[in-house]
């Protein structure tokens, strides 16, 4: 089989999706007992985020409308106020985008010509005079754990902790090192790496944010940003090697990255403890005892209808074929190329299309064969590129405040959770200072416990999981901000974004 270039997957909705800060660092807010549009909220949360939708774009401006997470959309009013709903004619509701040099965006509407801005509380478009008042800064909205990729150059961002060094050199985003932290703090950016190490201006890897690590950002719909130090450099490939560093002279857009939520890389296990592997191009076998690259799978599921699709570091998927094989040969919208996925106790059963289950024949190769799953069709599955997670729920992040003694699941920065491994399915979760996660009879947590318990972990999307608490209820996040392990059903506060 000719070898399958790797593709970078279409954005998705939440790539699209930005906070906007106003002059006054408030957050373009809608107010659901209002129906109205302030500006008043100074973290990010679901009323703060709008998904950016682009009808007509240019280098320096774009006609767009904000949609918010409920479905309805930013208006603007022939008396010049703002509210949130349908729009009632082609071109109610759209705005003209204008990117500014400082990263800054304004928002003109359409059809009056005025500007989008904010007192600091209140929203309104009244102005057709553009001043300071009518800049927005636009901040992603994607979850804090990203990727980083050069549509120039067609590979990915990827740390290098022996020299200390990020480079542009990975085909495929499958390594833990191409994985980043992007933390917001005062208007920059700070990149931070699975190693827990900071891109600095002086292009090297240091132990600590400072001023020197961090960037300014420009935005753009549709996942594409840029990183300067805000003194006319810019963060962009360079050399044969291409190190990513800071210059002044980048040539045809090399600046320009598309920022994507950090893909779900696994590892899949046999009951002989074999690991399943591509080899010969294309066959899947359960032949390795040790991980390589090619027994590495993406990880795409559909939350709703749990259907699941595992893509090849070849840049294929897995896929049902003739006589039951499952090949390594399929594409991402082939029928053959979808399974059902189902949990054990930790581990994963897969139901092909037929509807038979794949487990592994006797000469070692992945086949779809069983009517009934049993231990032979139940795989160990480990996450391969997430030494860490940093979880998100409804009401935001998952992480210690200095104002409480027990971990808050509505932090606008995360906590990270190291995850030790201990068996199929079960983690420690391991606090950033090294002691570890300890739970209160009341099923809330704290992140100084002396010894490791045992939380158990199952995929529920591409980015999506439940963790099962040490007492045996689903972890959720509460609307009063404290993170509680008391839900013996999974519902919407018990999924975590990872």
């Amino acid at each position: 089989m000719n070898e399958v270039e790797w593709m970078p997957r279409q954005p998705k909705a939440e790539d699209l999706r930005v906070g906007l800060i106003s002059w006054a660092g408030s957050y373009l807010t809608f107010e659901t007992y209002k129906n109205t549009v302030t500006a008043t909220a100074k973290g990010l949360g679901r009323r703060q985020t709008w998904e950016i939708l682009v009808s007509n774009k240019h280098d320096t401006q774009a006609v767009v409308r904000l949609r918010g997470l409920q479905g309805f959309y930013l208006l603007c009013e022939a008396d010049g106020s703002l509210c949130y709903g349908r729009p009632r004619t082609s071109h109610h509701g759209c705005f003209l985008i204008r990117f500014h040099r400082s990263g800054k965006w304004t928002l003109q509407c359409i059809i009056s010509g005025r500007y989008l801005e904010s007192d600091g509380e209140d929203v309104f478009c009244t102005s057709r005079a553009l001043s300071a008042y009518h800049m927005w800064t636009p901040r992603p909205a994607l979850h804090i754990h990203v990727i980083l990729y050069s549509p120039l150059n067609h590979c990915y961002a990827r740390a290098d902790p022996t020299m200390g060094r990020v480079w542009v050199d990975a085909p495929v985003p499958c390594l833990k090192e191409c994985g980043f932290l992007l933390h917001f703090q005062d208007g920059c950016y700070h990149l931070e790496t699975s190693a827990h190490t900071f891109l600095s201006h002086l292009d090297q890897l240091v132990s600590q944010p400072s001023t020197q690590t961090a960037f300014h950002m420009q935005v753009r719909p549709g996942g594409l940003v840029a990183l300067s130090d805000g003194e006319g450099g810019m963060l962009y490939p360079q050399g044969t090697r291409r190190l990513l560093s800071l210059g002044s002279n980048p040539h045809g857009g090399e600046e320009w990255l598309i920022l994507q939520h950090c893909p779900t890389w696994v590892s899949l296990r046999s009951k002989t403890r074999k690991f399943l592997s591509v080899v010969y191009d294309v066959e899947v076998c359960a032949a390795s005892e040790h991980v390589t690259p090619m027994s590495l799978f993406q990880f795409e599921c559909d939350n709703k209808s749990l259907t699941l699709q595992l893509r090849s570091a070849n840049g294929c998927y897995l896929a049902q074929r003739h006589h039951r094989r499952v090949m390594a040969d399929g594409h991402q919208l082939e029928s053959e190329a979808f399974f059902r996925m189902h949990w054990n106790c930790g581990r994963i059963i897969l139901q092909s299309p037929s509807g038979r289950f794949l487990g592994i024949a006797a000469n070692g190769l992945l086949m779809a064969s069983a009517t009934i799953p049993g231990p032979n069709e139940e795989f160990g599955i480990r996450l391969a590129n997430r030494p860490f997670l940093a979880l998100r729920g409804r009401y935001g992040y998952v992480g210690t405040s200095s104002e409480h003694d027990l971990l808050q699941c509505n932090m606008d920065q995360p906590d990270c959770i190291h995850l030790l491994p201990c068996r199929q399915g079960i983690y420690h979760f391991q606090a950033q200072g090294g002691s570890f996660w300890s739970i209160t009879s009341f099923g809330t947590f704290r992140p100084w416990g002396k010894f490791a318990l045992n939380f158990g972990i199952e995929l529920q999307g591409s980015n999506l999981l439940t963790v099962l608490a040490p007492n045996g209820f689903y972890m959720r996040s509460d609307r009063s901000g404290t993170l509680l392990a008391d839900s013996e059903d999974i519902t919407k506060e018990c999924i975590w974004e990872f």
